[in-house]
């Protein structure tokens, strides 16, 4: 045999040892626009704890900051909540129950996905987020059912399936540890 009638099965030998080597363009593309998605998704879960603690003026004002003895839940809940769940919102608006478990998810799902580390559980708990802002005000505003929290969490789940906390993430690091090993559902 010739050194080119040889090279297909170096090839195949090569893709079976770096899986990631013997992709293709397109799939390094989906990867990397997965990973995108995810460090956005992220910064906009971090980015609402961080503006609702300190209030730095874009969403919450420094008088309405959480440090400064506001509310996170309070204002959305109480003047923004429409429909169905309006009654129920209404009575948890600024309750600090309320406000600590907003708050720890927030941060705890922005600091997952940016990490790229728990993206099920971080899909499950930002999901799960997301669904409850879209019950706040239904109808949505623009759409008769569908808005973009509905479309995040979508976007949450299949985040959490293709495993895109491993490119520009610590994905592959945290699926190494040995609780992660004994239990999958923390990937």
């Amino acid at each position: 045999m010739t050194a080119t009638s040889n090279q297909p099965v170096a090839r195949q030998t090569a893709a079976a040892a770096d899986p990631v080597g013997a992709e293709t363009g397109a799939q390094r593309a989906t990867r990397y626009v997965f990973a995108g998605i995810r460090l956005a998704l992220g910064w906009t879960f971090l980015w609402a704890f961080l503006d609702k603690v300190f209030g730095f003026g874009f969403a919450n004002e420094s008088k309405a900051a959480w440090i400064n003895g506001g509310s996170p839940t309070k204002g959305f809940l109480a003047f923004g909540a429409e429909g169905p769940f309006q009654g129920l919102y209404h009575d948890i608006a600024g309750a600090a129950w309320a406000d600590v478990l907003f708050m720890v998810g927030l941060l705890a799902i922005g600091v997952a996905l940016l990490a790229g580390i728990g993206l099920r559980v971080a899909a499950v708990a930002g999901g799960l987020l997301y669904v409850l802002m879209w019950t706040v005000v239904l109808p949505p505003e623009n759409n008769p059912f569908l808005d973009e929290h509905l479309v995040n969490a979508a976007l949450l789940a299949g985040l959490a399936l293709v495993g895109a906390g491993d490119t520009w993430g610590l994905g592959r690091i945290w699926a190494r540890l040995p609780i992660v090993r004994r239990q999958p559902w923390l990937k």
